[in-house]
């Protein structure tokens, strides 16, 4: 599993938990569409959450900014994390009992 992707795992699970958390969500496609235009965003990853939730990682590889967002089967998707710096890697990841 790539590290970007596990940490937008890890961050689906962690911040819908939080009590004072506030979201911004709207219709997939409005996201979407906000995220490539105002930002140059376009996903770079996605993955199935805990609750059957779309887990998805945009990302501007000019700028490096990056989003996390969570689409729930009805089609809400929510903002859940946002930044700089992002980048793709190329990890491997060693096989057992074999060092890199």
């Amino acid at each position: 599993m790539k590290p970007m992707f596990t940490t937008a795992i890890l961050l689906a699970l962690i911040l819908p938990h939080s009590a004072n958390a506030q979201r911004t969500c709207a219709p997939r496609d409005a996201v979407v569409q906000k995220l490539a235009e105002d930002y140059g965003e376009s996903r770079q990853s996605i993955g199935l959450g805990h609750d059957n939730s779309v887990v998805e990682v945009f990302a501007s590889l000019a700028s490096g900014s990056w989003t996390i967002t969570v689409t729930r089967a009805s089609g809400l998707t929510c903002l859940v994390a946002s930044g700089q710096g992002f980048e793709t890697l190329q990890e491997q990841v060693a096989a057992q009992g074999a060092e890199l």
